[in-house]
């Protein structure tokens, strides 16, 4: 019997205007770009280093 993935709700609050360029990049990784987007991701250690490297600019809405 298969495990169910665990997965995380991600909503963008802060804007990637006159951000680095690497902070943009990880935003659309995560397939997010506009404020108020929300997204729900596989929970990993690579999604969390990735909304850990832009904490300013998202919230976990929901683990």
């Amino acid at each position: 019997m298969a495990k169910a993935k665990k997965t995380i709700t991600v909503r963008q609050t802060g804007s990637a205007i006159r951000r680095p360029q690497d902070q943009r990049a990880t935003l659309v990784g995560l397939g997010l770009g506009k404020i108020g987007r929300t997204r729900v991701l596989e929970d990993t250690p690579s999604v969390r280093g990735m909304i850990n490297k832009i904490s300013h600019m998202v919230e976990i809405v929901k683990d």
